[in-house]
């Protein structure tokens, strides 16, 4: 995906209190991330308030470290009436941007909504 999206939606680096017992960042944490870029990208794409609703498929590659610098890429791969699924990749830069390392990559389903919280239908373009 990095090719096709050539900008991260985000950038973050870990901090101390991100650390599991492993020594490896929780993987809560990376999740929260993707979801914060994927809400970006939907809420784009719907011109307005989105929700997640579903994570159909979220694969953890390789552990996120403490010294990484994580980029969160994501981009609509599907359109429906009210929801969009993004694709969305984290690549880790390790040992001072030396290394890229994939590290989890997933699905997530976001639905737009109307000013009563409630799903509306979605204008795309073209």
């Amino acid at each position: 995906m990095k090719t096709d999206s050539p900008e991260p939606t985000l950038r973050v680096a870990p901090r101390p209190g991100d650390i599991n017992s492993n020594g490896h960042i929780f993987g809560g944490w990376v999740l929260s991330q993707m979801d914060i870029a994927g809400g970006v990208v939907a809420s784009r794409a719907a011109d307005g308030p989105v929700a997640t609703v579903a994570i159909e498929a979220m694969t953890f590659i390789a552990p996120i470290l403490l010294q990484d610098i994580i980029s969160v890429y994501a981009q609509v791969e599907r359109r429906g009436r009210t929801s969009m699924g993004i694709r969305i990749e984290v690549i880790a830069d390790r040992a001072r941007g030396a290394e890229q390392v994939k590290v989890t990559e997933g699905l997530f389903t976001f639905v737009a909504l109307d000013d009563n919280h409630r799903p509306r239908a979605i204008e795309w373009d073209g």
